[in-house]
């Protein structure tokens, strides 16, 4: 008797909703349509994380078709196409997005990257600028501004953008390497001496921080202080031939040949092929009329580097120093040549009258 009642109750609900659904078409194809949309964007979403994301298109499409004015779709199009590096198609989504969301700081964010990706970068900026409008504490849209602002050379808006990421991140490696980079190519050597100064306080154990610095204080003429600033560097990072080779330049042009040169050599044992390390060598030898010396690191450095007429000048000098005449003339008309082909007219009278000397003899 119970099943029986079960069953004519099933049946007396089933006809309830037959004619409801009949009176209500609307809102059942609603319902139908919302239930399809929803699992179309969950359909998606999983395409997207087995990067299927040929079908994860056609699924965010389907879904377009039922619903055209969801942002999530286009946004969902859009982190597709951005995935495929498809950069113009992800920019025609995501427009399509904040144009429907125009208060989603993310949709902003991911619109100016890929404008970024596309040379676009002014256009990149103002999408950022809006997403710092919406969402002014987070970092990544002040850093994203900042990328696209030096890309499109607008320094002094990179420089304040860079500011405000250091207002939120005091500590922020990058902000402070590139607003130094800016300052230091815009020539500004006081304001980046003292920004690199709190930089260092920041992160005391970042050789590339007092690289930079020392850039600063050399261009300054302050070389106590830069040399003094390399050494530090080196302190911490002994094995950057970077830094050494810096140190011995600086060395060997205060006329400091001995320190120079053990600066020289250290480079050349950390980084065998350094074409300066070679020449400084060379250079000091010669310096020292030890021509024999000189002479092998001038070939060594014309065999690695043969496009370089430093090496055949200086090789050309340390063999007239030795009376091989010969040899000191084949040297300096390959420098010769090469050097009139950079159009270093300067540079080529030197050979002129090294080849007349030579001629004289």
């Amino acid at each position: 008797m119970g099943s029986k009642l079960r069953l004519l109750s099933l049946s007396f609900g089933a006809a309830i909703f037959t004619v409801w659904a009949i009176g209500q078409p609307n809102q059942l194809l609603a319902q139908v349509n919302k239930l399809e949309f929803n699992n179309l964007l969950l359909e998606g979403k999983e395409y997207v994380e087995s990067q299927e994301y040929d079908k994860a298109l056609e699924s965010y499409e389907k879904a377009a078709d039922l619903d055209d004015d969801n942002a999530q779709i286009f946004s969902g199009i859009g982190y597709v196409q951005t995935l495929r590096e498809d950069y113009p198609e992800a920019i025609e989504a995501y427009l399509q997005a904040v144009e429907l969301t125009p208060d989603d700081p993310k949709l902003y964010h991911a619109l100016g990257y890929c404008l970024g990706k596309v040379g676009k970068n002014l256009d990149a900026a103002e999408a950022y600028e809006k997403a710092i409008a919406l969402e002014p504490e987070n970092l990544q849209n002040h850093l994203g501004l900042g990328v696209v602002l030096v890309r499109a050379t607008e320094y002094d808006r990179a420089l304040e953008t860079y500011q405000n990421v250091l207002a939120l991140d005091s500590q922020n490696q990058a902000a402070y390497q590139v607003a130094t980079s800016i300052l230091l190519e815009q020539r500004r050597y006081p304001e980046a001496i003292q920004l690199l100064e709190r930089a260092i306080e920041q992160q005391p154990y970042e050789s590339n921080l007092r690289l930079q610095l020392a850039k600063a204080q050399l261009n300054l003429g302050d070389i106590a202080s830069g040399l003094e600033t390399l050494e530090a560097a080196k302190r911490l990072a002994p094995r950057n031939h970077i830094i050494s080779l810096k140190i011995a330049d600086i060395l060997y042009q205060q006329g400091e040949l001995s320190r120079a040169l053990t600066e020289y050599k250290w480079v050349r044992r950390l980084a065998p092929e350094t074409i300066p390390a070679i020449e400084g060598i060379g250079t000091i030898y010669l310096a020292q009329k030890n021509y024999s010396r000189s002479i092998i690191q001038f070939r060594q450095a014309i065999e690695l580097a043969p496009e370089r007429p430093e090496g055949y000048h200086k090789l050309g000098v340390a063999l007239k120093a030795r009376n091989r005449d010969d040899e000191a003339i084949e040297a300096l008309e390959q420098a010769l040549e090469i050097y009139e082909d950079n159009g270093n007219q300067g540079q080529a009278a030197a050979i002129d009258s090294l080849l007349e000397e030579i001629a004289e003899r």
